[in-house]
């Protein structure tokens, strides 16, 4: 029925909004929600390709509640804004571009690669688990602080990040989680390391998002239809409004609070899910 797949399509809107943002790696909440409640590829033209289309694009909701909540922030041209905050913004994105890409280099060669081997229960859970331990023993450590704000960090350590956030494409590493937790290892404060975890974020999934529909449409000419457009919209505008509530409580949290929490959190989803696999509820392999 297609309700039922619209109901699927809002569930996995604020599954998006949430994890996109916290470092717990939206893609396990994705397999586990698939494993107990999948969406029906016989429903769409495009098939099971439809499908995994639509957990990229949906992170396009994601992507304009960033823009959204930081539109002063990111917009050079604000007449608000004094010349030295123009430049300021303007070497905001520069620092931006430079942490995109490695990982858009990375992503464009092995896409294909990752997808085929890479993306199964085993490594998700395997990968949640490493950086559970790495936000644990991260935090039980002192850190010298270098960077205060996002603005202060430089073009040098923006580009360290960026290679950081190359390991994100192994699916369970979480992007947020591997960004949040290079700026930590390089000396960011935590509203510094995630506030540019979500700048980085713009460029990143958009390419990612864009990447995914040119390779869909090259297979599928006839475009969407009806149900997918729907699904694709409804989607999309439910990770916007949540992404909006997760970011800014993120940012409240990490002011007061570290990141252990989700790092105990990352270690018990993985145990949730080697479990699962074992007893054969979740699929080891797509």
């Amino acid at each position: 029925m297609q309700i039922l797949e619209i109901f699927k399509a809002i569930i996995l809107g604020i599954i998006q909004g949430i994890t996109e943002w916290l470092p717990v790696s939206s893609t396990g909440h994705m397999i586990l929600f698939d494993s107990f409640w999948p969406m029906d590829p016989a429903m769409y033209h495009g098939g099971q390709k439809f499908i995994d289309l639509f957990l990229v694009v949906i992170q396009f909701g994601s992507i304009l509640a960033v823009l959204v909540l930081y539109r002063h922030r990111l917009n050079p041209f604000s007449r608000r804004k004094t010349p030295q905050q123009k430049k300021s913004t303007w070497s905001l994105w520069l620092k931006v571009i430079i942490g995109t890409i490695p990982a858009g280099i990375v992503g464009v060669l092995l896409d294909d690669f990752l997808h085929e081997h890479l993306y199964n229960a085993v490594v998700v859970a395997i990968a949640l688990i490493i950086y559970g331990i790495l936000f644990i023993v991260i935090e039980n450590h002192h850190r010298k602080l270098r960077f205060r704000t996002s603005d202060a960090i430089d073009n040098r350590t923006s580009l360290k990040i960026g290679l950081f956030q190359c390991l994100s494409l192994i699916p369970g590493t979480s992007r947020s989680g591997s960004t949040i937790l290079g700026a930590s290892l390089l000396g960011c404060a935590r509203p510094a390391a995630a506030e540019f975890s979500f700048f980085l974020a713009i460029p990143t999934m958009l390419g990612a998002s864009v990447w995914e529909i040119r390779k869909y449409l090259k297979n599928y000419h006839a475009g969407f239809s009806g149900l997918e457009l729907s699904v694709l919209l409804i989607g999309m505008m439910v990770a916007f409004f949540v992404s909006i509530f997760a970011i800014r409580g993120l940012m409240q949290f990490v002011k007061k609070h570290n990141f252990k929490p989700f790092g105990w959190y990352r270690i018990a989803l993985g145990a949730i899910i080697i479990l699962f696999s074992l007893t054969h509820v979740l699929k080891v392999t797509p």
